[in-house]
């Protein structure tokens, strides 16, 4: 028979605690109990047609008493007479609750853990009641999270790196860990006019709150001996700031951007040309680059979904970007080195070209075979001759 079960009405209140319910409550003040439990008990018929089912019920039910509290009644039926079943079980207080799902320690680090934000970052109170979840599994941290926020709230937009922070147990590899939860954190105590708003997420974050960003820098290779750097050494490899390129002009026409690095090192000299180390997703270290957008840019991914995805997120920056060897016949004429893409991308590109995005729909479709992939580095460098030739180099 599908009657309450003592091991019910504990899940019940597991589910209470499990969506915050419970914690949340004491945060804010609100009394959650006494409070009465759901309880699906037997029907009259049920009580003289299965009344031996009916007695271990009331046994299992009556066993399972102290945590939970069962209400009686008395029933008078016409054939068994007068007799004592549960009319309803309520879980009388706060501390009944806990010991039923056995979460009377996790409630005292809780307390405490709430007690040290009152005494010390009143402000935070109102992220702990919207997570209290959240805010339990970081009780370990918490102190430390807590010496954060006030060393933040003491020097707004440091301008030092992470690293440079001098507090005792805190480290870099801590804040780096923790910056989604430090980000709400320093919402709530620091004044509109010291964040950056239009930093957001994890990548964000530096800029976001004032600290110092690890450069992000370029790397590149002049292909036109014309053109050379007298800085670069003979195969014109160079690492410029993300700041410092932006300020370059080279006086090139051609641009390509390659993800691969031996076919970056590798890759044949070209008039007025240049190759750069790409970074697979994200392009932020040549979006300020201005003058690029004045040159022939040809981007050299994956035969993949990614590099299709990849392609698409680049000419988000760079919208007149050429692909480059990133077409059917590239693909079909090395099939001896194709390999298994081990998690597509499937999504809508918008920025591929028709004939792109027909290409990207077959290695979707798998209409070649299961999810293959060429990668750059295995096509021939007789091939990527004869693709610059094409272009006219």
């Amino acid at each position: 028979m599908a009657w309450t079960t003592p091991e019910e009405l504990r899940s019940y209140v597991q589910r209470l605690w499990d969506r915050g319910v419970i914690l949340g409550a004491t945060v804010v003040g609100e009394s959650l109990f006494p409070r009465r439990l759901p309880l699906k008990k037997p029907t009259s018929g049920e009580l003289s047609g299965s009344f031996d089912s009916v007695r271990r019920w009331i046994s299992l039910l009556s066993e399972g008493e102290g945590d939970y509290r069962v209400e009686w009644r008395t029933v008078n039926h016409r054939i068994l007479g007068e007799n004592r079943v549960p009319f309803c079980v309520w879980v009388d207080s706060l501390e009944d609750a806990l010991s039923m799902i056995g979460k009377k320690r996790a409630f005292r680090d809780f307390s405490r853990l709430v007690d040290s934000t009152e005494e010390r970052c009143p402000q935070l109170i109102s992220w702990i009641a919207r997570r209290p979840l959240q805010a339990l599994a970081l009780y370990k941290d918490w102190s430390l999270l807590l010496d954060l926020v006030e060393w933040m709230i003491d020097h707004p937009r440091p301008s030092i790196y992470v690293r440079q922070v001098d507090l005792p147990g805190v480290h870099s590899k801590f804040i780096e860990g923790h910056r989604s939860v430090l980000s709400e954190l320093f919402d709530l105590v620091l004044s509109r006019g010291v964040i950056d708003q239009t930093a957001t997420g994890a990548s964000g974050f530096c800029h976001r709150y004032g600290f110092r960003e690890k450069p992000r820098m370029v790397r590149f290779r002049v292909l036109d001996s014309a053109l050379s750097l007298p800085y670069a050494g003979p195969d014109q490899d160079v690492t410029l700031t993300k700041e410092a390129f932006a300020r370059l002009d080279l006086d090139v026409s051609k641009v390509f951007i390659t993800e691969n690095e031996v076919n970056f090192l590798a890759f044949p000299r070209v008039p007025g040309g240049m190759v750069i180390f790409g970074a697979g997703y994200g392009f932020d270290n040549l979006s300020s680059a201005v003058w690029l957008r004045n040159r022939q840019v040809f981007y050299w991914g994956d035969l993949d979904t990614h590099g299709f995805a990849i392609l698409n997120q680049f000419r988000s920056v760079f919208p007149r970007a050429s692909s480059f060897l990133m077409d059917q016949e590239t693909l079909l004429r090395h099939r001896a080195f194709w390999g298994l893409e081990t998690r597509p991308e499937i999504c809508d590109l918008p920025r591929l070209t028709e004939e792109e995005n027909a290409l990207y729909r077959r290695l979707v479709e798998n209409e070649w075979g299961d999810r293959i992939r060429l990668e750059q580095e295995h096509i021939g460098f007789g091939f990527l001759i004869d693709g610059l030739r094409r272009l006219g180099s």
